[in-house]
């Protein structure tokens, strides 16, 4: 079957939001890095994995009129509050929703990180 990726697109930080989230969760590594051209135009691909799961990332030089948006998000499920509260404070830039007690978990928070991308953590 053709598999299915989770791909992130960054403007110059996806090194940087790569090592963060490779370092944030067990099991995870950096794959493959594959840089594109030189100059203004170069591209940088990187394959790495959190939790055993595959994403790729890009650094695409342009800048665009769009980003990452809360509507495609990461959704975590934690296994002990100390890890929630590890990774809301280490994700969290800003809060869509803070950590807390909601009628569908008893804990859980929403989180846009200091790159844009949206993670929503769950207290299993």
């Amino acid at each position: 079957m053709t598999q299915i990726h989770t791909f992130l697109m960054f403007t110059g930080e996806a090194e940087k939001a790569v090592n963060l989230y490779v370092s944030l969760f067990p099991n995870s590594r950096i794959l493959e890095v594959k840089r594109n051209g030189e100059g203004a135009n170069a591209t940088t691909l990187y394959r790495f994995e959190l939790n055993g799961v595959e994403y790729r990332a890009l650094d695409s030089p342009p800048v665009h009129a769009f980003t990452f948006t809360p509507s495609m998000s990461l959704f975590v499920e934690c296994e002990s509050e100390a890890e929630i509260d590890r990774l809301y404070a280490a994700l969290h830039e800003k809060a869509l929703m803070p950590l807390g007690s909601y009628g569908f978990s008893k804990k859980f928070g929403w989180v846009n990180d200091r790159f844009g991308v949206s993670w929503q953590l769950n207290l299993a």
